[in-house]
């Protein structure tokens, strides 16, 4: 993410005396995408996604997401945190593994048959996440945009990126908030 994204108010989050949990989180970024307004604020670019940071329930962290055509993030998981996306215009996939993968100690795993999951998220439709969920989302279409808005608690403390051939896996570097924020 951008080190200069500004912080957009949001009229959808309020103070939180508790831990937001996931059920909230998709009730904010589903909030948050009906919008009309705050997605259409969003700049695009055709040559790159754009962001801008939202104020999130709870000390949550938030992001309202543009996809040019063809885009996407590659696998990655976002460690401790707890999540929620939902598209608010166009067309996502997501791509994810359904078992928890070891979070320390190897740089290489060979996954079981099976473990693969695909999501076709359509405008409005969403989904929340556990820790270490490991994914990839895409606007897979030729010619149109997509946005998104996206949730985390707590804020994310670092995004594992991986590489994927086949069944194997293999950690390729981890991201630490200062190099999106």
């Amino acid at each position: 993410m951008s080190p200069s994204a500004p912080v957009a108010p949001s009229p959808f989050s309020a103070p939180s005396p508790r831990t937001p949990m996931q059920a909230e989180l998709l009730d904010f970024v589903r909030r948050a995408a009906a919008d009309e307004d705050l997605v259409a604020s969003l700049p695009l670019d055709p040559e790159g996604r754009t962001w801008v940071r939202l104020e999130g329930p709870g000390g949550s962290e938030a992001w309202l997401i543009g996809w040019p055509p063809g885009t996407g993030t590659g696998w990655h998981d976002h460690a401790e945190s707890v999540g929620a996306f939902l598209t608010a215009r166009g067309e996502l996939r997501e791509h994810s593994v359904s078992a928890r993968l070891p979070t320390e100690g190897w740089l290489t795993l060979e996954l079981s048959e099976g473990l693969d999951r695909t999501r076709r998220l359509t405008a409005g439709k969403g989904r929340s996440f556990g820790r270490h969920h490991v994914h990839e989302v895409l606007n897979e279409s030729p010619t149109e945009h997509a946005v998104s808005v996206h949730a985390y608690y707590p804020p994310l403390p670092r995004i594992r990126r991986y590489s994927r051939s086949g069944r194997v896996m293999r950690l390729e570097h981890v991201e630490l908030p200062e190099d999106w924020q």
